[in-house]
């Protein structure tokens, strides 16, 4: 499969990134930008560091100063952007991360002028990478910087009415970068905060940093069980959260509507798979809700051409342009949700309010990165006259695969944009009925599959 993917590039450390590899992606990216500067942070991955000299060699070669800022969670990569840094803005920034992959993965997360660098952009990158010499190596121009210093100050700042408040929180970083400024921030606003697996380790010993996967979570519900009122559980790169209370665990979805609670009418911006409750909420009260395409790039571009105030994805990325840059970063999104437990609301009793909905998580379904999308396609062409036994249409919504509406609920079925998997989710207010529309909606894909 291609480093070159939808949102981000990707590969296995030394089989696809190595020094070959990414220098050009450096040298072609320089290409790319307009300006002199990139500002550049690693994960906690070991071979991270050695990425890194391997992109300086291609900006450099490309014309480009690198502003270094070391070991930083994804957030913290994209705030730098926003900044000035001793009279230099960045043109663009990179994030070397494997994100929650496993270990020996690693890759790039791109911003070219304070929008995300993917789909096309990415791939037509790969096609030049593939053509181009190897760039000879030049001056070495790199500038250090301290965007983490300056991050938690900032944080600290926005959020000093937090100092002191007397919920026990509890935390796992999975060994992944969030820990780096976490630590910091809990302890200048005093908070009681104790964490698990905070020092950054990029083999992972404890667990997988994918908090959107329950078999991650059982230690941290051990601690919050005999020593929390909240946790929280961070991914690889610190751009996503799981928020745990004593009674649920709070999706992406959900977060966004107690976030909004606290908004004037927000715009909201949420992906596919969303909860119908978060739409239909949102619009009761008075909220704009926009469906979109799943994927942190996607969002941005939907959220940017909306002048939404808040975005979510259900796997926990949370963007924020309510006093905030609109990027998606778990740290910031633990700070607003300190501030809402702060201001009183009781999460639990909220979610008690809303109607009861009986939702599959994401189920994955093999297939190849050749008929994923070919599969997609005659899904929607069965879909044009389904069998008489097929559960009642309402409506079909096709901005990112295919969302069916029934009377009592929906299913989706979507290509992964960053694997060979279909993906399908389910949810109605009748168990019954969701396991109905899960048994059709797979035997549409069999037959989808039997006709290609």
């Amino acid at each position: 499969m291609s480093i070159y993917r939808e949102y981000d590039i990707r590969g296995i450390y030394e089989k696809e990134l190595n020094e070959q590899s990414v220098v050009r992606i450096g040298f072609g990216l320089a290409s790319k930008i307009d300006g002199e500067y990139v500002a550049v942070g690693y994960d906690a991955r070991s071979h991270s560091p050695i990425l890194f000299e391997y992109l300086v060699h291609g900006l450099n070669a490309g014309g480009k100063k690198v502003l270094d800022m070391g070991l930083v969670p994804t957030p913290i990569n994209y705030f730098a952007n926003y900044q000035e840094w001793d009279g230099i803005t960045p043109n663009a920034s990179i994030m070397i991360t494997g994100s929650h992959n496993p270990s020996e993965y690693n890759g790039f997360k791109i911003t070219v002028d304070k929008a995300p660098f993917f789909a096309e952009d990415i791939y037509a990158l790969g096609r030049e990478c593939d053509e181009m010499p190897f760039p000879p190596k030049g001056k070495r121009e790199v500038i250090k910087i301290d965007a983490k210093g300056r991050y938690i100050d900032f944080l600290v700042k926005e959020f000093a009415h937090l100092e002191g408040m007397d919920t026990k929180i509890v935390y796992d970083c999975g060994n992944g970068v969030a820990g780096v400024a976490l630590v910091d921030i809990f302890a200048r606003l005093k908070l009681d905060a104790k964490g698990i697996y905070v020092d950054p380790d990029g083999e992972f010993p404890n667990h997988h940093p994918d908090p959107s996967d329950e078999h991650n979570l059982q230690d941290i519900k051990k601690l919050l069980a005999s020593d929390g009122d909240i946790a929280f559980a961070y991914d690889g790169d610190g751009d996503r959260i799981a928020v745990l209370t004593h009674k649920n665990n709070i999706k992406g979805d959900m977060m966004a509507l107690l976030f909004s609670m606290k908004m004037k009418n927000p715009t909201v911006v949420g992906e596919v798979k969303c909860s119908q409750v978060m739409y239909d909420e949102l619009e009761r009260r008075g909220a704009k809700a926009i469906m979109y395409k799943t994927g942190h790039s996607n969002i941005k571009v939907k959220m940017k051409e909306s002048n939404a105030d808040l975005a979510c994805e259900v796997s926990g990325h949370i963007f924020f342009k309510d006093r905030y840059f609109g990027y998606d970063d778990a740290i910031y999104a633990t700070l607003r949700m300190l501030e809402l437990i702060q201001d009183g609301i009781d999460l639990d009793a909220e979610l008690a309010k809303l109607p009861q909905t009986f939702s599959t998580e994401e189920i994955k379904i093999e297939t190849t990165e050749k008929q994923k999308f070919k599969i997609i396609d005659k899904v929607k062409e069965l879909l044009k006259n389904p069998k008489a036994s097929f559960p009642t249409i309402r409506d079909i919504i096709e901005v990112d695969g295919v969302r069916i509406n029934f009377t009592n609920g929906w299913g989706l079925v979507r290509a992964s944009n960053t694997t060979p998997v279909l993906v399908t989710r389910f949810e109605s207010t009748s168990k019954e009925d969701a396991k109905l529309y899960e048994r059709a909606i797979n035997d549409l894909i069999l037959e989808a599959k039997e006709l290609l």
